[in-house]
């Protein structure tokens, strides 16, 4: 890439910026009426196929995908579950059995017109492996992986939080579904036929599965996750009356590629073995017959079937739909927003609902889980799953700490446990950001025991043997370097360290064990983590102004273009523009490595207006402003970052245009920019939709942006009230001209936990020009580790 127009005179770049988020923000012109407060209540308002679809403008999506792929969306489920439960009953439309087309087995894509099959999976089977498969086949079937799959009608269609429904074209049938914390229930509503099946199997790994007297089935997973699986690896699924007739089936893998031959079906055998390993179960129906089946999972059958009893005793499909429904509504109300659109509205619930995917309730108090050393345990709080820190750790944590402090307490105490089962706190993809979770709980005043966390984070941080890869180079030389690939490989090279990255990434983590440190009065570790946490600055190169990949002789890597996205070599999913704000804990620092606060200004305004031309394609790269990629997690944070350097107009420009056109804004309505992550792309846009963002969850402050609705009640965990108010907002309202909180004038562009845990009220003034006077004083930025100049 030609990088000259990085040094393009930063008022230009500015003006340009200014008028392309105005001229966005403009397309859709705000209109009294639309803008009312709405009678629909908040939990009717979610759809949970939101972010089932990719965005479809070519100016968003760069070159992705590559050519035979498909382009990432949320890759979210609209299957029914509840709030954080580790079951859901979804929809599979992919066929991941036979391949991962996005890379990972999600189980649901919005334009895919053939169903394969409805999981009633749980723990570690959630998404596109969960177990068993269920697919009501009328007429004649085949064995998996094969399955039969239907035509479904997208008119059909409907997802509400905790339901799910859709008619089987080809089968004339209707599939209905919902679930309990530990149950799944469905509903199918058949034609006449003599042969309205139901088949179930497990997954390729097979098991063992047998039918019990003429209204059961039970099967137990082989798969080698299964037996670490929480909620234990067998299955009962019980049906609502007597089956007329049955019999089992397997695949053969013995003469793959045949046709006849390769399976193993009998009808009348009770009992089988083997690769999808499955039963089928045949109903004589009058035209609109109903049949129910529900599915719970256990460490054995008569486990899961004491599940059954428990939670879902009866055939009762709308009272289980009715309290499923209700313990959504129970957490949406809690947020109450007037004003917007109705997409708006429909998109924040929307992103609220898919922002409590995870981390997973795995066992409430009492119950009996699977321990990270696959030891049988009885809960002894509600115990939870581990924690996606690199996606939702940036976000969603903050998101549940504001909402749900009691979760987040029994998470902590989740993640504690696990470190003492398994010798280390857990890690995620990249990265070692479990700190963010407990730096930012106790910065809001959750109560923890915060000592015995630090011991498993300091050994995270300290021990080479731990999960921190590299962590000896990183400890001697205070980087992490990187091998040149031999053969000069096409670009995104998947191979490599990630250097650069994971090396501003540890310094981030260290700077957060330094404030735990020093909160525990261990104060020569919180200099050495403080002294650690300046790290970030020996992968700045002050010859080309960006991040970059070093050798172990430290010299820099070459050539080097910051428009060129790596996969793992010196960066992470991301180019060196993207990697290059990776700084949250010492924005301060970045501008003063950048050459004060007009030089990085007007390096952000290039960031967002430089045209994303890269030789090699980055699947991950997706839901394109310039270079900013709101698609994957590395960059999400730098629209934020002008509340350092003075200019948060900018700020609240960018934020309207990534909520408008970077969400919801492809032909279907249900688009994201890039995979959710379990919940860390949805909590970007609650969280700014409602008007602010926590660029560094470890910090208790949150940075302002602009929010799209009149009026935002949140009400906090703790009960006390929080309340945004916007006044004079609209579309092209989007500029803040001052502001208030708690009745008193407010010039900073930011506000901390601390100025709204007893309650609050904010009120914003908006306006079509920016005020550039508001929260432009250095006095006014956020904090940073380097003192402000």
């Amino acid at each position: 890439m030609n990088t000259s127009m990085a040094r393009l005179p930063h008022r230009a770049v500015a003006a340009a910026l200014s008028v392309l988020a105005v001229t966005s923000a403009m397309a859709v012109p705000a209109k009294d009426p639309m803008r009312a407060a709405p009678a629909t209540a908040p939990v009717d308002m979610a759809n949970p196929l939101v972010g089932t679809a990719p965005l479809d403008r070519q100016e968003l999506i760069g070159n992705a995908p590559p050519p035979g792929e498909p382009l990432y969306s949320g890759m979210t489920s609209p299957g029914a579950s509840l709030p954080q439960s580790a079951t859901e009953a979804a929809p599979v439309n992919i066929n991941v059995d036979l391949s991962y087309p996005s890379g990972v087995a999600t189980s649901y894509g919005y334009g895919r017109p053939t169903m394969f099959g409805f999981t009633g999976g749980g723990g570690s089977t959630y998404g596109g492996r969960g177990t068993p498969m269920v697919m009501p086949v009328v007429g004649d079937w085949t064995v998996p992986p094969d399955y039969t799959p239907a035509y479904y009608e997208k008119a059909s269609e409907k997802a509400t939080p905790g339901y799910y429904a859709v008619d089987l074209a080809p089968f004339r049938t209707r599939v209905e579904l919902t679930a309990t914390r530990r149950t799944t229930l469905m509903r199918f509503t058949f034609p006449a036929s003599h042969r309205s099946n139901v088949v179930v199997n497990l997954r390729r790994p097979g098991g063992e599965v047998e039918v019990i007297g003429d209204r059961s089935i039970r099967g137990v997973d082989a798969d080698a996750r299964a037996a670490h699986d929480s909620n234990g690896s067998w299955f009962v699924a019980e049906f609502s009356r007597p089956f007329a007739a049955f019999g089992s089936f397997r695949a053969s893998h013995d003469h793959e590629g045949y046709g006849i031959g390769d399976q193993d079906v009998q009808a009348g055998r009770r009992k089988i073995s083997g690769s999808y390993a499955g039963a089928y179960v045949t109903f004589d129906t009058q035209a609109g017959e109903q049949v129910l089946v529900k599915i719970a999972h256990g460490h054995t059958a008569e486990e899961a079937e004491q599940r059954l009893r428990a939670e879902d005793p009866a055939w009762d499909f709308e009272r289980v739909h009715d309290r499923a429904r209700a313990a959504w509504a129970q957490l949406f109300d809690r947020v109450e927003v007037t004003g917007g659109t109705p997409k708006q509205r429909m998109l924040f619930y929307s992103t609220l609902y898919h922002s409590f995917a995870s981390p997973r309730l795995v066992a409430s108090k009492g119950e009996r889980f699977t321990d990270a050393n696959g030891q049988v345990q009885v809960a002894a709080y509600d115990r939870y799953g581990p924690v996606p820190f690199w996606d939702t750790g940036r976000n969603q944590i903050v998101l549940l700490m504001l909402l749900e402090p009691n979760v987040v307490q029994d998470i902590m105490r989740s993640e504690l446990d696990m470190a003492r089962e398994r010798g280390y706190m857990n890690t995620s993809f990249h990265g070692d950001h479990a700190v963010f979770l407990y730096d930012g709980a106790w910065q809001r005043g959750i109560p923890f025991d915060y000592a015995s966390a630090y011991t498993y984070l300091r050994k995270n941080a300290t021990d080479p043997k731990g999960p921190r890869g590299f962590l000896a180079e990183y400890m001697k030389n205070g980087w992490i370097a990187d091998i040149i690939p031999p053969g000069n490989p096409s670009p995104p090279y998947a191979g490599g360290k990630a250097g650069a990255a994971t090396t501003l990434e540890y310094a981030w983590d260290d700077h957060a064990l330094a404030d735990v440190a020093q909160r525990l009065g261990k104060t020569d570790d919180a200099q050495m983590f403080m002294r650690r946490a300046g790290n970030y600055r020996n992968v700045f190169d002050p010859s080309v102004g960006f991040v970059r990949g070093r050798t172990e002789d430290g010299k820099w890597i070459s050539p080097f273009d910051p428009g060129e996205p790596c996969y793992n070599f010196t960066m992470k999913e991301a180019s060196g523009w993207s990697t290059l704000w990776l700084v949250p804990h010492d924005v301060q620092g970045l501008i003063e490595l950048l050459g004060g606060r007009d030089a990085f200004n007007a390096k952000l305004d290039a960031f967002f207006s430089t045209p994303y031309q890269p030789k090699g394609v980055c699947r991950d790269c997706t839901g394109l402003i310039g270079q900013y990629v709101q698609g994957n997690q590395p960059d999400q944070q730098a629209p934020y970052l002008y509340a350092w350097s003075g200019q948060p107009w900018k700020t609240q420009a960018l934020v309207r245009r990534v909520l408008e056109e970077l969400y919801g804004s492809d032909a279907s309505g249900y688009g994201f920019p890039g995979m959710d992550d379990q919940g860390s792309t949805s909590s970007w846009y609650a969280l700014s939709a409602m008007g602010f963002y926590p660029v560094d969850p470890s910090s208790p402050d949150y940075i302002i942006g602009s929010p799209i609705f009149d009026q935002v009640r949140l009400r906090m965990g703790n009960g006390k009230l929080f309340e945004i108010v916007a006044r004079n907002n609209s579309a092209t309202n989007m500029y803040i001209q001052s502001a208030t909180l708690n009745g008193k004038r407010w010039t900073r562009p930011w506000f901390s936990h601390a100025d709204i845990a007893n309650g609050a009220t904010l009120v914003l003034t908006m306006g079509p020009e920016p005020n550039k006077e508001w929260g432009a004083d250095p006095s006014d930025a956020p904090a940073s580790m380097s003192a402000r100049q």
